[in-house]
């Protein structure tokens, strides 16, 4: 996670220069990164399912959390879809950079994560998921970090390691993260390159096991 924190502090601080600057192609390229990484980290997606993400089909209230539908993915076999939850965090928070991200772009519909262009115009099709590696290793060296093993399974992998290390049992985290078999999830527990490998507990550990956003108390 330090290198997960090291590039949102990095385009945090791009979008305040942006903002400053009234740049606002720069502004809008680092919300969208921000959001992709921490919605990525904190939901363990796989990256054609950050990419199929629709703006109606997520609900998000600052402070609280955020559910995210969709309406078909690899292990919804069944293809009746599925609902995720994520909730807000005092730090690294999805939801607050999901909705610093939909807010400068001006969007209520269509896909989460578009395309921009070199002056911030935003196009109507989603991001391609073969993009996301190149786009993933691009913003991590931008923010001063070796990217050149970091896949875009890597948030997936790192979330999965994070969960582990913070006492996660493997039938919550296969719960969560949507793994039907064993053999899925240990392939993604404690790789040699994920953003997970040096996470801190958040500020309000949380439990999506059954489906909602239940608060525990924070550890000692």
């Amino acid at each position: 996670m330090q290198h997960l924190e090291q590039a949102v502090h990095w385009l945090n601080q791009e979008a305040e220069r942006a903002q400053q600057s009234g740049n606002l192609a720069s502004l809008r390229r680092s919300r969208r990164d921000a959001a992709l990484l921490l919605i990525g980290f904190w939901r363990g997606f796989r990256s054609d399912e950050l990419c199929r993400l629709q703006v109606e089909h997520i609900q998000a209230e600052a402070g609280a959390g955020m559910s995210l539908f969709l309406p078909q993915s690899k292990s919804d076999r069944e293809n009746l879809g599925t609902t995720h939850y994520a909730p807000a965090l005092k730090r690294l928070c999805p939801v607050q950079a999901y909705l610093d991200w939909i807010s400068v772009a001006g969007i209520a519909r269509g896909a989460v994560f578009c395309r921009l262009d070199r002056w911030g115009h935003l196009g109507s099709e989603a991001l391609h998921p073969g993009s996301l590696i190149s786009l993933l290793r691009q913003i991590l060296q931008s923010a001063g970090i070796s990217a050149e093993l970091y896949t875009s399974h890597s948030l997936r992998r790192g979330f999965a390691t994070w969960a582990t290390a913070n006492g996660w049992d493997l039938k919550a985290l296969m719960t969560y993260v949507g793994w039907k078999d064993i053999k899925s999830a240990m392939r993604y527990i404690d790789p040699a390159v994920s953003f997970g490998g040096l996470a801190a507990k958040p500020v309000i550990p949380f439990n999506l096991d059954a489906g909602s956003l239940t608060q525990l108390p924070s550890s000692p």
